[in-house]
């Protein structure tokens, strides 16, 4: 019965994490090719664009804020492997759960939080650049801070999800990998 509402829940959590994560990633490419026409304009041509060098900025924000959730879903965040990689599949899950239960959500939650006035002060303000010829929408790359923790809450689930269903005996269910399937 439990499977019946998570194995939809965790599969659909998971597809919305690897679908920004790959529209993500596309931002570490076009940030390279940014960076190379800024330093050819710059040593070659000798002209300074202030908007492309704060686009570069904005970009790598972008990567790391909004990439967070897909890297928890492949399990690429920092943890003590020495101790966790021996353990038994369902060990590992009860320390998943205790993990995202006192630390992800909260912290998550915390960010979200504290975060959630700055940025809507920077939207009332419509918040541009304090440079001359600067990025007029620095409330967009400001409501990383919100949409974060929010993707962050969201793979939090999923993982929850995923724990219950190992610890269960039913995340064989999960196997099928949405990252597979084209999105």
């Amino acid at each position: 019965m439990q499977s019946s509402f998570l194995i939809p829940l965790v599969k659909g959590i998971d597809c919305l994490s690897e679908w920004t994560g790959k529209l993500i990633a596309w931002l570490t490419l076009l940030m390279v090719i940014v960076t190379f026409v800024i330093v050819v304009m710059r040593y070659v041509l000798s002209i300074g664009n202030v908007a492309l060098q704060e686009s570069v900025i904005y970009m790598h924000s972008f990567v790391f804020l909004l990439g967070a959730a897909y890297t928890l879903k492949h399990d690429g965040h920092v943890r003590v492997d020495i101790f966790y990689r021996p353990l038994s599949e369902r060990n590992k899950a009860i320390i998943n759960i205790i993990g995202t239960l006192f630390l992800l959500i909260p912290v998550a939650g915390f960010i979200g939080y504290i975060s959630w006035d700055y940025v809507a002060s920077s939207w009332e303000l419509k918040e541009g650049s304090q440079e001359a010829g600067g990025l007029d929408f620095r409330y967009l790359l400001k409501s990383a801070l919100v949409v974060m923790p929010t993707l962050m809450i969201l793979q939090g689930v999923a993982e929850l999800g995923r724990c219950i269903l190992v610890l269960t005996g039913q995340g064989h269910l999960l196997e099928e990998d949405v990252s597979e399937h084209p999105v």
